[in-house]
């Protein structure tokens, strides 16, 4: 895309702005490409963004929680409940990584949030949050993964009730195929939301809940219906019309692989597998992933998604790590690599240092001009599973049974 291009892209990003075409130009001139450091530089570079995502709500309605990012349009965004609720897990990890205790105050207060913005039939609100907002499925299964981290790593029952109470939710509301049409983004049932089947199923375990673990099971089989002989799965794009990113692809694939360890049941991680290989047949050398993949896995698109290029690093280094498919850590690693050329951690800016935007360039299609928090979480869940092989949250049956 050329200059010419990106003026003409809609008034509200305001190309024109200094620190706006500072980045623009970065991506335009090929100068963007930042120095690679060591994997605990580059994670330390992330928390410190998240946390100051999160100290930018500090004096706000929704003090606790993380901004959802800062974008050209809006600036610093509102706090977030959907990622919130899953970054609280990425925290918890990295305070052990890291040393600082100063996290695991920070997943309190983000669980205190959520905890206050719950429903009382369960659910979670969808978007920022705000009034009038409506709950959607897909939002309250991220948010269960935090409850569940709460639970597990900082022995809180309030967070075990919370999550029952929002599978119960979930349970409430699913078809008789075992899909979710109601509070669906954009009205249409999503093969992706086997990332909050993840959560519901692992709550269903550590409450000893037959009703959720089935609800899950029925979601996940609908889900498996879904895949084609290639991998790929039908049903997982934001809208039917469009092209899945690789964001909601590795969504899916994190589901099922999650799913498949917690049951032992080989058909949801061979799933798992089938795409993910798939996926890792289409990187480039360099690491780089389209942002978009069709049901041939192929792309005509030019940028890259680093969200879903940061969820498939941590994807393949799981199947790796649990799944015997050791082959998978050299695209996790060669993912790590393009992501560390795309992490600017020599700025002085706040605003964008240790972020992570949403495409490369930055005017691509997927969060277009934004840094996302959930861009910064995956890249740090992948940076410490790399570093210590082990999963980022851990595996809720191991610590059900460690105690």
């Amino acid at each position: 895309m050329n200059l010419q291009k990106i003026i003409q892209l809609p008034f509200r990003y305001k190309p024109w702005k200094p620190s706006h075409l500072s980045l623009i130009s970065k991506d335009i001139f090929s100068l963007s490409s930042q120095p690679v450091q060591d994997h605990k530089t580059h994670l330390s570079a992330c928390i410190d963004w998240l946390c100051t995502a999160q100290d930018i709500r500090n004096n706000k309605t929704d003090k606790g929680s993380v901004s959802a990012g800062w974008s050209f349009e809006d600036g610093w965004l509102p706090g977030y409940p959907e990622t919130t609720g899953y970054i609280i897990e990425t925290f918890l990890a990295a305070a052990k990584i890291l040393d600082r205790d100063d996290l695991i105050d920070r997943a309190n207060r983000m669980i205190d949030w959520e905890l206050s913005l719950q429903q009382e039939d369960g659910a979670f609100p969808g978007h920022f949050g705000e009034p009038g907002s409506h709950p959607v499925i897909f939002n309250t299964g991220q948010i269960m993964h935090g409850m569940n981290a709460g639970y597990l790593q900082l022995q809180r029952q309030d967070c075990l009730e919370a999550a029952v109470k929002a599978g119960h939710w979930l349970k409430n509301n699913q078809d008789q195929d075992g899909c979710w049409y109601k509070y669906e983004h954009n009205g249409v049932p999503h093969v992706y939301n086997t990332r909050g089947t993840w959560a519901l199923l692992a709550t269903a375990l550590m409450a000893n809940d037959n009703e959720l673990k089935q609800s899950a099971i029925s979601n996940l089989d609908w889900a498996l219906s879904q895949q084609l002989e290639n991998g790929w799965y039908d049903n997982n794009a934001f809208t039917p019309d469009r092209a899945p990113f690789t964001h909601t692809i590795a969504y899916a694939i994190r589901g099922f692989l999650e799913c498949g360890i917690l049951l032992q049941e080989q058909r949801y991680i061979d799933s798992a597998l089938k795409a993910a290989r798939a996926v890792a047949e289409v990187q480039r050398s360099d690491g780089w992933l389209a942002g978009t993949l069709d049901s041939r896995w192929q792309s005509n698109v030019k940028y890259s998604c680093l969200t879903g290029v940061a969820q498939m690093s941590l994807n393949w280094t799981r199947l790796a790590q649990d799944c015997n498919a050791e082959e998978l850590r050299e695209p996790a690693q060669k993912a790590l690599q393009y992501l560390k050329t795309n992490h600017n951690i020599s700025t002085s800016n706040k605003i964008i240092k240790g972020a992570i935007a949403g495409s490369a360039p930055i005017w691509g299609d997927y969060s277009r001009f934004e840094f996302p928090n959930w861009a910064a979480k995956f890249f740090a869940d992948a940076l410490m599973m790399d570093m210590t092989n082990e999963s980022v949250p851990p595996v809720a049956t191991r610590l059900i049974n460690k105690d």
